[in-house]
């Protein structure tokens, strides 16, 4: 990672190296999506969150899936106008029907980007659907 790089809080280096550098999606936060005070509303910090792990989920469950449920959302840290903000993803588990994606969400502040900031941490349950919106198996690779 680079050195001229601060971390909030410092553990979040280590957090990082525990997903993929690259984030599964990232974006730069518009006013049109905060409050007066100039942050973001956290629904809209939570459909970036859904968005991420789904496309984690559907890749590793090779066909649709919807969201059942988030757990442990927690915002500590309130994201600005003008960060650009990644969710990084990984694959936790994956059951006959279901994937468990853990996301990490992270804010990149300053002229540079250089000051990261740790906003939230969640799992996402998904259910792989089939056509008629029923649980259906995972597919595997050769599927």
């Amino acid at each position: 990672m680079t050195k001229n790089r601060t971390c909030t809080p410092p553990s979040l280096e280590l957090e990082l190296e525990d997903y993929n550098p690259d984030p599964t999606i990232r974006v730069v936060m518009m006013p049109k999506d905060s409050n007066y005070m100039g942050f973001i509303f956290g629904g809209v910090i939570l459909s970036y969150l859904d968005l991420a792990t789904s496309e984690e989920a559907l890749v590793r469950a090779g066909r649709r899936v919807v969201t059942k449920v988030m757990r442990e959302v927690d915002f500590i840290a309130p994201v600005e106008v003008g960060d650009w903000v990644s969710f990084f993803t990984r694959v936790k588990s994956t059951g006959r029907t279901s994937v468990v994606v853990e996301v990490l969400v992270v804010a990149h502040r300053g002229e540079r980007r250089s000051d990261l900031v740790k906003v939230t941490s969640a799992e996402v349950v998904f259910v792989a659907v089939d056509d008629a919106g029923k649980p259906a198996p995972i597919m595997g690779p050769d599927d």
